[in-house]
């Protein structure tokens, strides 16, 4: 068959095929109709492409051409229906259209249960799996038969009955405009970059047909007409812009479109009382105005165990003591080393002028550097290789590490209560933990996590410029363009932390760069990663990815600190990470191809990375600490000997 014939027979498989099979609408709504059309479509089409890759040579250049071009037919179908597919049932719209093949991401209930391997299919995949040297048939065809079968799901009654109410609709949309803002237009999931902008237009004009069938199911909660102008017109300028994404201006397109979409669907969710009966949204905050709130999400709590305290007054207390027991050493095995010892807080608390920090015993130094502890509750996962699942149990952990910290719990403890005023504040905390009896190391931790997240708080220039309460400088909007096309940046560094988690904020991500021992590239870096706490093939030399704020200010660079600028951390992605350079790194998830970025174009990426550096104001440590009964003690040094 021809590679024409085969593509006349996927263009009838989508205008007439969906019209054979799709039964009778019962009376509902003009929304429910056309959701049940759409979803019908999508899996006549996938059922096409599964009849249509048994009739293909698979051996010949040709028969892989015409099963990417009916590929792309069905991806223009799915984007049709993307709204529904990941808020309603996001392990099936991993099947149509993974990114992976295979994810270890923690999502939700995995932060308490063990990690499970979960593989990927769809078309993303099937498409990548063409461009293999070896192309098996049952392979491919798997790859779509499970996209055929995750399809049914979005018509089985447990998902139509959810579509009966509004609320399900504005949260959907509420999903759709964060990943306008974080996905869709970087290339994160479609294997051709040149269709990514044609694909983004195609799926927000048929968007418009979306929210004039809502509108009218649902006259008492529609969008508001200024809402549905301001979508009209980000489509418009979509379809004014370049189809070439090195050239799409993403800063234009989030500032002036999708951040006042995200603002007037907000409002639309306060207004109507929508409730969420997704655990997709157990992150997100409903009174963020923007994307680029602080409080858009939650990955941890900084309060720990006293996340029932609203009195500000008592949270004054606890940020008080927080902070003397972030100076005070007596929190160390031998009374000479402090939190602030390694977390500088002139220095966004991080140590920028040793790689890693000095052991405990000093006999060597740690193998790995000090992350800044600003936005780390950003996370879902604490450390570099995701060990913990609150920054609460993080804290014991390096408290109780014989070569950080070296403390014992039971220790910690007697030596913090031998100081009067310690004792004093925490025991008139106990009736906000009434399940503690009596004071915890959870008290102890849950104080410094609540000290030190309020440093998180401040805003960038960046937000501020995405709010539209400042101009940015041009070379920041260049920069951030790139970081978002070119550089492929964003295919990890997700807006708005530009860190691994991203919409709907529930998971954190982990990637294998091929981080080198040394600037010389003589070696691979030794540190397992995320295989140590999760073993598999696919996590050796794993680690979570960070955030980019004030990364301008962090040096030194990745989980060894091997590098001693920023500019060498460009160079070491632009030339493809470890398996550019050289080394041998089968599970690379970082392309390793280069991407001929030139001088002026890493100068601007600084000046956007310049922009993230956010307005923290640091506190000086304070004047004494609190006297201990324990002669051991009473000539500590704030802020530790080492």
């Amino acid at each position: 068959m021809s590679v024409k014939k085969l593509i006349v027979l996927v263009l009838l498989t989508l205008l007439i095929g969906g019209a054979f099979s799709f039964k009778p609408a019962k009376p509902e709504g003009a929304y429910h109709t056309l959701y049940r059309a759409r979803m019908d479509s999508l899996h006549t089409c996938l059922s096409g492409l599964l009849r249509i890759s048994d009739t293909i040579d698979y051996t010949s250049e040709q028969g892989r051409d015409a099963l990417k071009q009916a590929i792309r037919q069905c991806r223009i179908v799915m984007k049709r229906c993307d709204i529904w597919l990941r808020y309603m049932e996001p392990l099936a719209q991993k099947q149509i259209n993974g990114p992976l093949p295979v994810e270890w991401e923690t999502e939700v209930f995995e932060k308490f249960e063990k990690p499970y391997r979960r593989e990927g299919a769809g078309l993303l995949l099937a498409e990548q799996y063409l461009d293999g040297e070896l192309v098996v048939r049952d392979t491919f065809r798997q790859l779509i038969a499970r996209a055929v079968s995750a399809s049914q799901v979005y018509l089985h009654d447990s998902i139509l009955q959810r579509t009966a109410e509004f609320d399900h609709f504005l949260f959907c949309n509420r999903l759709h405009l964060l990943n306008l803002a974080s996905l869709y237009t970087t290339g994160f999931e479609n294997a051709d970059p040149g269709q990514v902008i044609p694909e983004l237009h195609m799926m927000m004009s048929a968007m418009q047909s979306v929210y004039q069938h809502y509108n009218e199911t649902y006259p008492s909660e529609a969008l508001s007409g200024e809402y549905i102008d301001l979508y009209r017109r980000a489509v418009s300028f979509v379809s004014a812009q370049p189809g070439d994404i090195t050239l799409f201006d993403h800063y234009t397109f989030l500032r002036d479109y999708i951040n006042p979409l995200y603002r007037l669907n907000a409002k639309r969710i306060r207004e109507t009382h929508a409730v969420s009966h997704s655990t997709l949204d157990y992150a997100l905050n409903k009174t963020a105005e923007s994307i680029f709130d602080k409080q858009l999400y939650e990955g941890q709590s900084v309060k720990g165990i006293y996340v029932n305290v609203t009195d500000e007054d008592v949270l004054a207390k606890i940020d008080k003591v927080g902070k003397l027991l972030f100076f005070d050493p007596i929190l160390s095995g031998n009374g000479e080393r402090s939190c602030a010892s390694c977390h500088k807080s002139d220095q966004f608390f991080t140590d920028t002028t040793a790689a890693t920090p000095e052991q405990f015993d000093h006999k060597g130094f740690l193998s790995r550097n000090a992350p800044s502890l600003i936005n780390a509750q950003y996370n879902h996962l604490a450390m570099a290789d995701g060990s913990h699942i609150t920054l609460q149990d993080q804290t014991v952990g390096v408290l109780t590490n014989p070569d950080e910290m070296s403390g014992n719990v039971a220790d910690i403890v007697s030596r913090v209560l031998s100081c009067a005023e310690y004792r004093r504040i925490f025991e008139s905390l106990l009736p906000y933990t009434p399940h503690l009896k009596t004071v915890s190391i959870e008290h102890i931790s849950s104080a410094l996590t609540y000290y030190y997240g309020k440093f998180s708080e401040a805003s960038a220039p960046f937000d501020l410029a995405m709010d539209q309460k400042t101009q940015l400088h041009d070379d920041a909007r260049k920069g951030f363009n790139l970081f978002m096309g070119k550089a492929q940046c964003a295919t990890c560094h997700f807006v708005p932390q530009f860190n691994g988690v991203k919409p709907p904020f529930i998971g954190s991500e982990f990637e294998v760069l091929g981080t080198p021992s040394d600037k010389a590239y003589a070696a691979l870096s030794k540190d397992p990663g995320r295989y140590k706490v999760n073993p598999a093939p696919e996590t050796m030399h794993a680690f979570r990815t960070g955030s980019l704020r004030n990364s301008m200010h962090t040096a030194p660079y990745m989980h060894n600190g091997v590098f001693r600028s920023m500019d060498e951390v460009i160079d070491f992605y632009d030339f493809g990470g470890g398996q550019g350079h050289g080394l041998d790194v089968p599970n690379q998830t970082l392309s390793a191809d280069s991407l001929h970025l030139t001088a002026n174009e890493k100068q601007l990426l600084k000046a956007f990375l310049h922009s993230l550096t956010e307005s923290v104001q640091p506190e000086r440590a304070p004047h004494k600490l609190p006297v201990s009964a324990d002669n051991r003690f009473k000539t500590r040094i704030i802020g530790g000997r080492y």
